[in-house]
């Protein structure tokens, strides 16, 4: 009896995702990208051109789904090549040591019609810290004209840049030449993963 206790412990995180539906991030059709202020006046934007993972979705109980995604720090892109090369360096991410940032769900909240709060850990820059998602979706399911199965959901959370060792910045009479809080945002498309035939 014990055994079988045991055993059925063992298989329940497994059960527990049985319904989840595997879908990957469509990088092609996905947009990550931040803002942060700039000499207290003014909003600097960026976006990452790569990103990648799966979104397991169970959709009789959202709360069994999880999330893996990673994003490509090194293809950084502000529009000022000068000022991208100063954010891959040391001062700030530090893509020579740390290439990828990622995120890890660890719990899926429903937060109203249509919405979630998707808690998980967040590394970058060799820090892990806790971060909450606020999400929009997944939309429901359509085929697009290639006969692919699409779902999108659209992400977002604010971070302290220094708590993941980026403290770099100046201050002017105004105060600080870069800021502290960064807003993230995701708009990704997901694509169901379906097994290659045999």
């Amino acid at each position: 009896m014990k055994k079988l206790i045991l055993a059925a412990a063992l298989l329940s995180p497994a059960l527990a995702l049985a319904d989840a539906t595997p879908y990957k991030i469509d990088g092609a059709h996905t947009h990550s990208s931040f803002t942060v202020r700039h000499l207290v006046i003014s909003n600097v934007r960026g976006e990452f051109a790569k990103t990648e993972g799966v979104v397991a979705i169970d959709d009789a109980d959202l709360a069994k789904s999880k999330v893996e995604a990673t994003i490509d720090v090194a293809s950084i892109d502000t529009r000022e090549p000068k000022r991208d090369e100063h954010l891959k360096s040391a001062d700030f991410f530090d893509t020579a040591k740390f290439p990828t940032m990622t995120f890890k769900s660890t719990k899926v909240e429903k937060a109203g019609e249509g919405k979630l709060k998707v808690t998980g850990n967040l590394t970058l820059k060799g820090v892990t810290k806790p971060v909450v998602l606020d999400v929009l979706g997944p939309t429901k399911e359509i085929k697009d004209p290639w006969g692919n199965v699409k779902r999108g959901i659209s992400a977002s959370t604010k971070i302290n840049r220094k708590e993941f060792g980026m403290t770099w910045g100046g201050v002017i009479e105004a105060g600080p030449v870069v800021g502290d809080e960064v807003a993230i945002e995701i708009e990704a498309e997901l694509t169901k993963d379906v097994p290659a035939k045999k």
